[in-house]
């Protein structure tokens, strides 16, 4: 349950992206601002003004992986949405939001593994690495666990 002063912030309007590579396995990284526990994510950020949905999946990936040779397979239909725990609350996106909403985008990596750069100008990955689609609900923080059980049962269908 959100605490009261929070409960009437609005979402953050977001996207994340579900990028496969030629053996269907998915990108995630490791937080450099989480690094207590052993929790990856897949690229995800917010979407600036006037910005397109699709465009702002494209910037997100390339500022946090360098990563430009991609592919889209699909765009989920809807939004999924979650809600900061309490000890993030009025911490992060200069408190102004109690979660996210976010348009999830699967998309093909068609580059190498070469092409992956998460020293970025703005890092915010300490390492990366591929995984199989059943790890993917293993390696999520508790707060975005429901949105990663309904990617992988929704990418569980597109691969297979």
């Amino acid at each position: 349950m959100l605490m009261n002063k929070y409960k009437n912030l609005p979402l953050r309007v977001g996207v994340g992206i579900i990028l496969l590579n030629k053996n269907n396995k998915i990108f995630v990284a490791k937080r450099i601002d989480n690094q207590k526990g052993n929790y990856w994510q897949m690229p995800q950020g917010g979407v600036d003004l006037n910005e397109k949905l699709l465009q702002a999946a494209k910037r997100e990936l390339e500022e946090e992986t360098s990563i430009k040779s991609v592919e889209l397979i699909k765009e989920f239909d809807g939004w999924l949405e979650y809600n900061l725990p309490k000890n993030l609350l009025g911490k992060i996106w200069k408190g102004k939001y109690r979660g996210q909403k976010q348009k999830w985008f699967v998309m093909k990596f068609l580059g190498n593994d070469e092409e992956i750069n998460i020293k970025t100008k703005h890092p915010e990955f300490l390492e990366w690495k591929w995984i199989e689609l059943g790890k993917l609900t293993e390696v999520a923080v508790n707060f975005k666990l429901n949105v990663y059980k309904k990617i992988k049962e929704k990418v569980k269908i597109i691969i297979n």
